[in-house]
């Protein structure tokens, strides 16, 4: 007797369609469990059979060849036991075949015959929903499932609970969604005291989504200035919630069935390794880069991160997504982040300048700096120096704007770029400055006379890669949008020089090379 049911293979964020076939013949007593699963998948066999023991249930003494089909596509996880559990209780005549034929099953078993939550509810829920099915999962994956819209959901406590189901003797009520919380409230930017000049910057990036690098000796706020970023960046619109909660679904870090509109914010420790960072693993699981996928990613010490695990980072800064590239497979997963980074300038902190100046500048800030590669710092839009804080800035009391009223604005220059976007015939919200290229961005971001001429002088003078004209470009529109101007303006371009220069020594005015970098006249 042959029995099937629907279940789901997850490659990086999408869920793959899989059909659990049970045989059952005649022959040597044996559970064969086939189709390229991990180690995982080949325990469920141990799972299933104590949780049948459980509830009084003996596996027939017969041959049973359990079959995960495509054969050939890799299975792993613990989410298998359920549908393995129900396809040999159709088999058994437990329940009626028929009444799994519209169902696609997903949950981890218990020994006891409980329904653990597995991750990646959200994402079998929308694949079932593809398929014109409905999704048997755990209770405890029940309020996530429920945020695919209109896809009928039995999330069960126990196999008891779905065998008395499916034979009439009990009803299981669908699950509600979770909660859709709009995210605690984060540090503001109030309490900040002085750094003017960082905080234009702060705000700057925000408004188009751009990289940014704050420089500057210990204890001048460069953490804490990150930190505010997320509070004064809008809430994810719907699309960017379903595309987050997508990642974090795979990575199991939704809790209770609840989502949160706040952005993203991760801040990994410079020790991470670079499948911590980018995803990879055995089971190449999602990254810190993409945890963070319409967030921010903060890196803190950005030069004590490995060389390498810094340069993993450049082509997701490029296109937006990872790809995690195996024998067997490659596995994609969004990454679409605004980096923001922090660094000192030497080893020893302090730089070559002022009060405690590092003995060995500039060859500390040299060599401490170039553990960060060239062609990194050209994706970083603005790089900005964050002085001392005084002792007189300390004694005054914070008399900066709050993050509410700087949130304001971004949301305004936000607004007027998703607009513009649309006119020129960009999918709807991808059209922030930090994103656009090409046709567009000379359509959008064009210079007036004197703001070409000045980007023209700073591309002949060796300041900029043709990588950095256009950012150069994308960040004057972004400054133009937050003082509310039609047109990129000199003005606009000179600011925009300004924050982007080459690798320092620590020497006001000076490059690695000695020669006197271009600065732009305002």
């Amino acid at each position: 007797m042959a029995a099937r049911i629907v279940t789901a293979a997850f490659e990086g964020v999408e869920a793959r369609r899989v059909d659990v076939e049970v045989q059952t013949s005649s022959g040597m007593v044996n559970f064969i469990l086939v189709g390229l699963g991990d180690k995982a998948v080949a325990e469920s066999r141990e799972r299933v059979r104590a949780a049948f023991s459980s509830l009084g249930l003996a596996l027939p003494a017969k041959r049973l060849v359990v079959n995960l089909a495509p054969a050939d596509m890799p299975k792993e996880g613990s989410h298998y036991d359920l549908p393995i559990a129900l396809a040999l209780m159709a088999s058994m005549g437990v329940v009626p075949e028929d009444a799994l034929s519209g169902w696609l099953a997903f949950g981890e078993l218990s020994l006891d015959g409980r329904l653990a939550a597995s991750a990646g509810a959200l994402p079998a829920a929308l694949t079932a929903g593809s398929l014109g099915l409905g999704l048997i999962c755990p209770e405890a994956c029940g309020a996530e499932a429920a945020w695919a819209g209109e896809v009928p959901i039995l999330a069960a406590r126990s196999l008891i609970s779905l065998i008395n189901h499916f034979r009439g003797v009990q009803v299981l009520s669908p699950p509600s969604a979770g909660d859709l919380r709009e995210g605690p409230p984060g540090p503001d930017l109030q309490d900040v005291k002085g750094q003017e000049h960082a905080r234009r910057a702060l705000e700057i990036a925000a408004a188009g989504g751009h990289n940014l690098l704050f420089c500057g000796p210990p204890g001048s706020g460069k953490s804490m200035l990150a930190s505010r970023l997320p509070g004064i960046l809008p809430p994810l619109t719907a699309r960017e919630l379903l595309e987050t909660s997508m990642v974090h679904s795979v990575a199991g870090l939704i809790a209770r069935g609840e989502l949160s509109r706040a952005r993203p914010y991760r801040a990994p420790h410079h020790s991470a390794s670079m499948a911590a960072l980018v995803g990879g693993g055995a089971r190449a699981r999602p990254g810190e880069v993409s945890l963070a996928h319409n967030g921010v990613l903060f890196l803190d010490e950005l030069p004590e991160f490995s060389p390498q695990v810094l340069d993993s980072l450049r082509q997701p800064l490029e296109t937006g997504e990872v790809v995690v590239a195996r024998a067997n497979a490659h596995v994609r997963y969004p990454a679409r982040i605004q980096l923001v980074a922090a660094m000192n300038p030497c080893r020893c902190g302090v730089g070559g300048d002022g009060r405690g100046a590092c003995g060995r500048a500039p060859r500390c800030q040299r060599d401490y700096q170039g553990r960060i590669s060239g062609p990194l710092l050209d994706r970083i839009d603005l790089n900005v120096d964050v002085p001392p804080v005084s002792a007189a800035d300390m004694a005054l009391p914070a008399d900066g704007e709050d993050s509410a009223r700087v949130a304001v604005r971004v949301a305004d220059a936000r607004a007027r770029q998703l607009e513009r976007g649309v006119a020129a015939g960009l999918p709807a919200g991808e059209g922030l400055n930090a994103r656009i290229d090409g046709r567009v961005l000379e359509r959008i971001a064009g210079p007036d006379a004197a703001g070409h001429a000045l980007l023209t002088r700073a591309a002949d003078s060796g300041a900029l890669t043709a990588r950095g004209w256009s950012r150069v470009l994308r960040l004057a529109r972004t400054i133009a949008d937050l003082d509310g101007a039609v047109a990129v303006r000199r003005v606009h371009i000179a600011e925009s020089l300004a924050y982007r220069r080459a690798r320092f020594d620590g020497q006001p005015g000076v490059t690695p090379e000695g020669s006197a970098p271009f600065r732009p006249d305002i």
